[in-house]
């Protein structure tokens, strides 16, 4: 029998207010996208004080099957739901975390781009490390670990804001990816039109722009993003344009699922790059093969087996050794769960203490290396 998530709960006064982000959440109500949608009456759901989704009036969870026995109208509304959820996240991102969206490449100004999100001081603040946190593949975007936690187990199980909380308040600088936001579906459009969170000038001046674009586009239904075709584009741009020109900055990495798959690509084509500035790697139950990725690579199979760690799927307690016969190239504990969609939430304490454990002991090695200045050592 898989145990029901606990409620997320945190150590220490070094980390975030939980009930304050909790409250922010209510204040910017899911239920004012909704009803900017032409399911008003279908969706009548809301977050409640502990950030899960629930009728506005029955206090109930999420039901799927509101049309009986009518699948694609069913699907329809799930899918609504989704994008609905998407746009919330994102603004919760930005007045919650205080994130600011960056759109990618800067120049395409023209036609459909890519976006991720950052703390203000990412590239600039040398003084603190860099998270950059990395999904699964899905139909999810930025500041989501599952769309299906969110919906049937809440904001703190699904959704990336308690660990971005979490990072900024022990002082590190974030990078929110969005390696799934890929291309645009021009029918998926057309539908949610009417589903726009915001009515600003830019925004409306982004949407004349993408409607130009796609008129030039008529033949397609899909438009690919360009330098984010994939989440490895997304991934290697980023890395390229961002995360790389930040010197002096110890980075480390939570991914999810594809994303090890898509973090193994990276170090694999950035190799030295990656190897020198990130000190840690958090793998959840990923999809990575590294006998397919790395090869016979001693440097690299050398490299992960010292800086990463991975919390993986399983009925043994948090943290417990979990060691695979597949896998085994680097140190596996478990995750504390058996769901894969409860992973990330249900390992972050533990990934925190071993970010900590990894960035003393590199500082302590760096340490070490400085030379010691002795009175002999200044005569001419």
């Amino acid at each position: 029998m898989i145990p029901k998530p606990q409620p997320f709960c945190l150590w220490g006064t070094a980390f975030f207010r939980e009930k304050e982000w909790l409250t922010m959440t209510q204040e910017l109500s899911f239920q004012k996208f909704i009803e900017q949608s032409d399911l008003l009456e279908e969706l009548k759901y809301d977050f409640n004080e502990k950030a899960e989704l629930r009728h506005i009036e029955t206090q109930r969870p999420f039901t799927f099957n509101y049309y009986k026995n009518v699948p694609e109208r069913n699907s329809k509304r799930y899918q609504t739901l989704g994008h609905l959820l998407e746009q919330y996240i994102y603004e919760l991102l930005e007045k919650v975390c205080k994130l600011q969206r960056v759109y990618i490449p800067p120049e395409a100004n023209e036609e459909p781009r890519s976006f991720f999100f950052m703390s203000e001081r990412a590239l600039t603040n040398h003084h603190s490390a860099l998270l950059v946190l990395l999904q699964d593949h899905g139909v999810f975007r930025a500041g989501q670990w599952s769309q299906q936690a969110i919906i049937h187990h809440g904001l703190q199980h699904g959704s990336q804001i308690p660990c971005i909380q979490m990072a900024l308040q022990a002082h590190y600088d974030v990078i929110v990816l969005n390696p799934n936001d890929n291309f645009v579906d021009l029918k998926m459009e057309k539908e949610c039109k009417g589903l726009s969170t915001q009515n600003t000038e830019s925004s409306s001046l982004k949407m004349v722009q993408t409607e130009s674009f796609f008129s030039l586009q008529k033949p397609l239904q899909c438009i690919p993003k360009r330098c984010s075709n994939t989440p490895e584009e997304h991934m290697a741009y980023i890395w390229d344009y961002f995360i790389s020109k930040t010197e002096g900055k110890d980075v480390a990495f939570i991914v999810h699922g594809y994303g090890g798959l898509v973090f193994m690509d990276l170090l694999v084509h950035r190799k030295s790059e990656v190897m020198s500035k990130v000190y840690a790697v958090a793998l959840i139950d990923s999809q990575h093969h590294v006998g397919h990725q790395l090869g016979s690579d001693v440097q690299l199979l050398a490299w992960i087996k010292h800086h990463c760690r991975e919390w993986v799927t399983s009925s043994k307690p948090l943290n417990k050794p979990a060691v695979t016969v597949l896998k085994k190239e680097f140190p596996m504990v478990s995750a504390g769960t058996e769901k894969h969609d409860l992973a990330p939430s249900s390992s972050l304490q533990s990934i925190f203490k071993y970010f900590k454990k990894a960035l003393k002991a590199k500082t302590n090695i760096n340490f070490s290396h400085v030379p010691v200045v002795t009175r002999s050592s200044t005569k001419i």
